[in-house]
């Protein structure tokens, strides 16, 4: 298998579903693939699905036919041979043509095959785009093809946040993300990490928040993760466990906790000495939790398998951390495929998830308990809105300015009321979310 026909084979099965992480996953693990063409393989999935409102406007333009009617296997064909031509000019134009060529014959037959060739043959990369924008003369379409993301998001975010703001976001979810990752100071430092292994040259960007970096080479970092010296986690995620500034000693709920990622830098935080509860529905998650904690030498975390709506923990927390599930849309630039699944229906369901969530939450706390709120959403019916209906239900919590060790510039944002919204991109490397620290001030 090439490195286009499994990107070919990932694009089907996210359009039956799958995501397309997981698929990518499973078919580069059952592949001889050398390197560089599992590179090719997986900026060919992400790079289609990014882009693919753009791809479709072209494509249609060279189309003289109902481009709505094509068989999804052969737009997958097309869009994977017009991004080779858009966007990666290190490949030949007659290598993109004659690939996706072979491609389409042999998953569709010769006539389809004929097809894609008189296609592809008719993209310039240097003017088709510019004529498909030259038509349009509504502005939020125009952004929409040029920057590939439902025009329903795009109103959305210029009326909240400003055409400026909402270019820079669309900008950053088109840009390959980089990875996260945090020091794990149970067992080494910032300092003595990178000097011992030579990580200088590695690390792209130093984020502001002690033992966080960004790198664009996961493969060098990989080994750290097994031998328990680091973690995958972007910066905006580390804010919400920040905020709990949970002590040595602490009894802590993670609800929704998997992945992991905020568990376990709890229990760094806490030293390992205390509690931490971590609740998701998902056993198969909450294995792969404990097997990182391991790595990392935390013995703290004790995990349930459980709807957070439900549990009820043996003792009575000091800190409940509610990770609640989102939109997703601060995360646009690492779930390649979020954008064309987000609807107003969807956001209106998790609105009442986490509500739910947010009530049971509340319930299993004491007088000075803290509960932390956080998404991984910039929408404000999911963020200051959920936690305004909240507090208005609940007179006996408010908002907590506290925000723990946060350096500047996160300690201002939280300092005023205890909450921070993190656009995507707002700082460089750093995903968008949102976290709130509420304290329970009566029973």
């Amino acid at each position: 298998m090439t490195s286009r026909e499994l990107a070919l084979n990932v694009l089907q099965n996210v359009e039956n579903g799958k995501k397309s992480g997981t698929s990518l996953h499973e078919l580069l693990n059952n592949t001889s693939l050398e390197r560089p063409d599992r590179a090719l393989a997986t900026e060919l999935v992400n790079g289609v699905l990014r882009r693919r409102l753009t791809l479709d406007a072209v494509i249609s333009a060279c189309y003289h036919h109902r481009y709505d009617k094509i068989a999804p296997a052969l737009k997958n064909i097309l869009r994977i041979g017009t991004y080779q031509l858009l966007w990666l000019n290190r490949i030949p134009k007659w290598a993109a043509v004659s690939e996706s060529v072979n491609l389409a014959r042999k998953y569709k037959g010769d006539r389809m095959a004929q097809l894609v060739n008189a296609l592809l043959r008719k993209i310039d990369p240097d003017k088709t785009l510019h004529e498909v924008l030259l038509k349009e003369t509504q502005e939020i379409r125009r952004l929409a093809i040029t920057f590939s993301h439902p025009e329903w998001l795009i109103e959305r975010w210029s009326a909240i946040y400003g055409l400026d703001k909402t270019i820079a976001m669309l900008e950053y979810n088109n840009r390959t993300p980089l990875t996260g990752f945090r020091i794990n100071t149970l067992k080494t430092t910032f300092q003595e990490f990178v000097s011992t292994h030579g990580m200088n040259e590695s690390i792209n960007t130093i984020t502001g928040l002690d033992n966080f970096f960004l790198a664009e080479d996961f493969s060098r970092f990989e080994p750290f993760i097994k031998k328990g010296f680091l973690t995958v986690q972007n910066p905006t995620q580390s804010l919400a466990c920040r905020l709990c500034n949970p002590s040595p000693g602490s009894n802590v709920i993670d609800l929704c906790a998997a992945p992991g990622g905020k568990s376990t830098f709890l229990g760094e935080l806490m030293r390992n000495s205390g509690s931490i509860t971590s609740v998701d529905l998902y056993s198969k998650k909450l294995e792969k939790l404990t097997a990182h904690a391991t790595e990392l030498g935390i013995s703290i975390i004790s995990t349930v398998a459980s709807d957070a709506r439900n549990f009820v923990p043996a003792s009575m927390p000091d800190i409940i951390l509610l990770d609640a599930p989102c939109s997703g849309s601060g995360v646009l630039a690492r779930r390649a495929e979020l954008r064309w699944k987000l609807s107003l229906a969807m956001l209106t369901e998790l609105i009442t998830l986490q509500a739910g969530l947010l009530e049971h939450a509340a319930s299993l706390l004491g007088a000075d308990g803290v509960l932390v709120y956080a998404t991984c959403s910039i929408e404000a019916e999911e963020n200051q809105n959920q936690i305004d209906a909240f507090l208005r239900n609940h007179p006996e919590f408010a908002r907590d300015p506290q925000n723990g060790t946060l350096p500047e510039p996160f300690a201002g944002s939280a300092s005023e009321n205890g909450s921070i919204l993190m656009l995507p991109g707002e700082l460089s490397g750093f995903d968008g979310g949102f976290v709130q620290r509420l304290k329970k001030t009566s029973h």
